[in-house]
């Protein structure tokens, strides 16, 4: 699809999105694009229940497993009981988790650069400022 031809903004964003998701390998970033903002949404929130960070991801209950077995086999995150219902999890982000996480928004702003490179900063502030602001109160589910 020709982005000077897009029917709307909408088209447009999921354009850019294939075009960072194709880019944001895990050889890339040294980790998988989901994993990041897993990570992200662990570190903002201290901790979530299994099932709310699945939601939030999009992801059916035995995705989310997996991606959890994952992130939990590299130390990124523990997974514990709920003391309140046993039968849920909690997810919380480890030290070492942070610092992963760290190291890939070093490379995923490093990409950005490369993906946003035809907007000067004024714009990409700009258009960083409207996609919060798209985002706000939007139900990821």
């Amino acid at each position: 699809m020709n982005p000077a031809t897009a029917t709307g903004s909408v088209s447009l964003i999921t354009q850019l999105g294939r075009v960072i998701y194709r880019r944001a390998t895990e050889e890339v970033i040294g980790m998988r694009l989901k994993q990041l903002i897993a990570l992200d949404h662990l570190r903002a929130n201290e901790s979530c229940l299994q099932q709310g960070l699945g939601q939030m991801l999009m992801l059916d209950p035995n995705n989310c497993v997996l991606l959890l077995n994952d992130l939990d086999e590299a130390g990124y995150v523990e997974r514990r009981r709920d003391p309140a219902d046993r039968r849920r999890h909690i997810v919380q982000i480890t030290p070492k988790g942070l610092r992963a996480l760290e190291q890939a928004e070093a490379k995923l702003e490093a990409l950005e650069d490369e993906v946003l490179g035809n907007l000067d900063s004024t714009e990409r502030r700009q258009l960083h400022e409207l996609l919060v602001k798209a985002l706000d109160g939007q139900d990821p589910a």
